[in-house]
Order: C-alpha cells, then sequence, then structure tokens
C-alpha cells in the first residue's frame, strides 16, 4: 500500500487532499501543529484505519525525519497563508514558510522520496502578461509592503526545491494554486468566497474591497486535489512546476452579487478601501488568471466543476454548520 505524508493536512485543502488519497486505497499520514488547521475538518475521515494524524510543526526535525522516512511520498502544504494574517504575523510567515520547506526537503532527500510542493499565484506578483504562464517573470512589490512577504517565500520554496531537483535528482514537483475553493474553507484568514457567502446569509452587507472591479478564477477544490494526485503520479512532472485551477474569471463585485443571488439573500454589496480593510498603501492585483496548458499536456487535466456548483456546495456545507 502507497502511504502519503500530508503536511498541513488538517487545513482546507489539505483535508479534501486526504479524503481523495484514502478513497484511491492509499494509506496517510498528515501532519498539522492546528494553527490553521482544524480538527473538524477531518470529521468524515478521522477514524478511517488507515489515516493516522500528528499534532505537531513540520520543523520538528526528529518527528518529521521519522514520518518521511516511513513514507513513500509527500504533499508538503503546511504554510502560513491569508492576507490578514500574513500582515499580522510577517516573522512566523517567512519563518515557517522557508524554515518548513527547508526542513521537508532535507529530509525527502536523505530518504530519496518524492515530494510536491504547493505554492501560490501570488508568486507572479504585479505581473501585466495575462494568463500567467509557468516561465513568466514576477513582480514582485518593495520589501516594505509587508503583503508581499507571502509571494516572496513561496518563491523561495520554488527555487529551493528545485535545486534539490537540479543538485541532487530528487523528485519533486512544484504547483501554483489560484484561489482554490470550496466546502470547509473558512473566510477567518481573509479568503474571500466563504466571507461572502457567511454574510449573505446572515444578511449582511457583502464587503467588497477596492472598487471591485479586480478579477479572479476560482477553482472547486475537489478539481484542484484530483489535478495534485494526477500529478504524483505523472514521471514526466517531475522537476516541473504548473499551475493549477479554474479559467473561469470573475470580478470581485460579479461574485458577491453572484452569491447574494445563488444565497436568494436581501444582502446588498458594500464597498470598501483597502487601507481601511487592510493597510495604508496596500496593493492588489487587478487580475489574476491562469495558463493551464502545461497540466493540459502532462495529464490531460483540466476543471470540471462551474462557479456556480461550488458556490452552492458552500451554501450548503455553511447551511449545516449553522
Amino acid at each position: 500500500m502507497v502511504k502519503a505524508l500530508i503536511t498541513g493536512g488538517a487545513g482546507f485543502v489539505g483535508s479534501h487532499l486526504a479524503e481523495y488519497l484514502l478513497a484511491q486505497g492509499q494509506g496517510v499520514v498528515i501532519v498539522d501543529d492546528l494553527s490553521t488547521g482544524q480538527i473538524k475538518n477531518l470529521a468524515s475521515i478521522q477514524h478511517h484505519p488507515q489515516l493516522q494524524i500528528v499534532i505537531e510543526d513540520i520543523r520538528n526535525t526528529m518527528i518529521l525525519d521519522r514520518l518521511v522516512s516511513e513514507c513513500d511520498v509527500i504533499y508538503h502544504l503546511a504554510a502560513v497563508l491569508g492576507v490578514q494574517k500574513i500582515l499580522k504575523e510577517p516573522i512566523h510567515t517567512i519563518e515557517v514558510n522557508i524554515g518548513g520547506t527547508e526542513a521537508v526537503l532535507k529530509a525527502a532527500r536523505r530518504y530519496r522520496k518524492k515530494v510536491l510542493i504547493a505554492s501560490t499565484s501570488e508568486v507572479y506578483g504585479k505581473g501585466t502578461k495575462f494568463p500567467f504562464a509557468e516561465e513568466d517573470d514576477s513582480v514582485i512589490g518593495a520589501t516594505s509592503k509587508t503583503r508581499w512577504a507571502y509571494a516572496a517565500t513561496k518563491a523561495v520554496d520554488e527555487f529551493l526545491a528545485l535545486a534539490y531537483y537540479q543538485e541532487t535528482d530528487l523528485a519533486v514537483t512544484i504547483f501554483r494554486l489560484f484561489n482554490t475553493v470550496g466546502a470547509r474553507q473558512t473566510g477567518q484568514y481573509g479568503m474571500v468566497l466563504p466571507r461572502f457567502v457567511k454574510w449573505a446569509l446572515a444578511g449582511e452587507p457583502l464587503q467588497v474591497y477596492g472598487d471591485g472591479e479586480q478579477t479572479r478564477c476560482f477553482g472547486n477544490v475537489g478539481d484542484i486535489v484530483d489535478a495534485i494526485y494526477k500529478l504524483s503520479q505523472a514521471e514526466s512532472a517531475i522537476g516541473k512546476v504548473f499551475n493549477i485551477g479554474s479559467t473561469e474569471e470573475i470580478s470581485i463585485k460579479g461574485l458577491a452579487e453572484r452569491v447574494i443571488a445563488r444565497a436568494k439573500s436581501t444582502s446588498h454589496i458594500q464597498f470598501i478601501p483597502y487601507d481601511q480593510a487592510y493597510e495604508k498603501g496596500f496593493e492588489d492585483f487587478v487580475r489574476r488568471v491562469p495558463s493551464i496548458d502545461k497540466i493540459m499536456q502532462i495529464i490531460e487535466w483540466k476543471p470540471t466543476t462551474s462557479l456556480d456548483t461550488t458556490i452552492d456546495q458552500i451554501i450548503e456545507y455553511m447551511h449545516n454548520e449553522r
């Protein structure tokens, strides 16, 4: 039986990936310090005989060494994420994101284990060539702007992972996620869609930052974990970087309108200046849309779940949670 180690496995994406891998007949070990992940995310699989949960910081090298030695493949998803958390805890963000990835790669090299590293569309920074393709240049904002710390740490993670591949022939694959959404995602750290649904169900104003004309693409987590798994099975994916996300582009204002309609809510939209929502001088992307040509060529994957279906799934989940 294949045994997978998922760092950050009690988080939103990690918990869905754990469900997926267990359904494939694999054994799964989750390591998570529960700083943003939650045990309740694992409720449907918590007592599965092939699941082990370890509550620990991945920078505990003694524990990580043992877990890596006993697994066949590592899915490294653990990271500090969410704009609000990054702005409040920049030191923690930088140390965990870079230090955690370094610890995982060192252990993987020691035992020659395949590693899949989660990265982010944030690494494209303020790029203006659309859609974003994996070999495009990054345009990161000034170091005085804290919001770019996350993008910079994930870029360093990518450089480090590819260096391990190039210098030590470690089997590494990197995937950049674009606004992954679905049931169990929390709006606590700034994720826009669950916040919109929560407000709409409560009849409260949906707060749209800026003018709402900025556009994003929201990929359903079920589609995303399918892509992650298929990348793990593709030898031709090793040593490469892939975008994973939806190409269905929508403005944030349009997303708010869609949520209000799908929830049959009486809520209205309230526009909040960026300076008030985050910090003075906050910088945002005008557009963020992925090219998925590369991943389509390697594993013939493309998203199949519509945004409306995804919104309905989140509405149903939050109804049941109330």
